[in-house]
């Protein structure tokens, strides 16, 4: 299966691109995409506790499983005033 990861923020920072695709195995979560990832990208490892994810524009738990042609989210905190 193959899903598409957009990076908002820091994350895009760290990783370089807004947008990246990966494949991932039947069964997949949110959280096997994002520790893929990390494992790519160690720095982005610090905001696992953290961020926010969405599969396709909905808030999501990181426990969801996904579907061919998912796109994903991930959102780390925001400060601001």
């Amino acid at each position: 299966m193959r899903v598409t990861v957009r990076l908002f923020a820091r994350l895009r920072d760290i990783a370089g691109a807004a947008e990246l695709t990966r494949d991932i195995a039947q069964g997949a979560t949110i959280r096997s995409v994002w520790r893929q990832l990390a494992g790519e990208y160690p720095e982005l490892g610090q905001y696992e506790r953290s961020i926010s994810s969405a599969v396709n524009a909905d808030y999501a738990r990181m426990d969801q499983v996904l579907s061919d042609g998912d796109e994903v989210a991930f959102l780390p905190p925001v400060s601001g005033g």
